[in-house]
């Protein structure tokens, strides 16, 4: 060997000053970044899974409410009411749903009294608030809270989820 061929280790040049400071920065960035990378993941993950158990659950829940039941209360109400320019008639369609059979059965038993309470609801109501349609869907909300009332004094739980208004004629 020669004096003048550098050994493998004078080869390697020298590490500059500071060097090392640069290389423990990008380190410590990349570990932040892997950080925020893993952290949002795992947010994003729980926030699924906590999607998809609610929504499992509500699957469950409809499952155990089964189908829907239609129960009509024949006959048609007809009520007169009074209107600016003199008397007016409104006959009203009704129609109860429900999941739950005993609900409706407990509605079916309660008829007198529900149909009295309804008979007094559609009477006091006004011409003008019935012509439009937030006018009967105020009416259709106050008759379905009417019903379940009288439902849950019975049963224990207001049981009736839906009141369809079938016909609606004012006269």
């Amino acid at each position: 060997m020669s004096n003048a061929e550098p050994t493998p280790a004078a080869a390697a040049p020298a590490p500059k000053a500071g060097h090392g400071r640069g290389t423990v920065l990008i380190l410590a960035a990349a570990l932040v970044l892997v950080s925020a990378v893993c952290g949002y993941a795992l947010y994003t993950l729980r926030g699924h899974a906590a999607q998809g158990a609610a929504g499992s659950e509500a699957k469950v829940e409809k499952k155990k409410e089964g189908p829907e039941v239609f129960m009509p209360m024949d006959p048609a109400f007809v009520v007169n009411f009074q209107k600016a320019d003199g008397l007016s008639y409104l006959q009203v369609g009704v129609t109860l749903m429900s999941h739950d059979p005993a609900a409706l059965q407990a509605a079916k038993e309660a008829d007198p009294v529900i149909r009295n309470a309804l008979v007094m609801l559609f009477s006091a109501q006004d011409y003008t608030a019935l012509s439009d349609t937030a006018g009967k869907q105020k009416l259709q909300a106050k008759a379905l809270a009417a019903v379940q009332k009288i439902v849950e004094d019975r049963t224990g739980r207001p049981g009736v989820e839906a009141l369809y208004f079938t016909s609606f004629v004012m006269q």
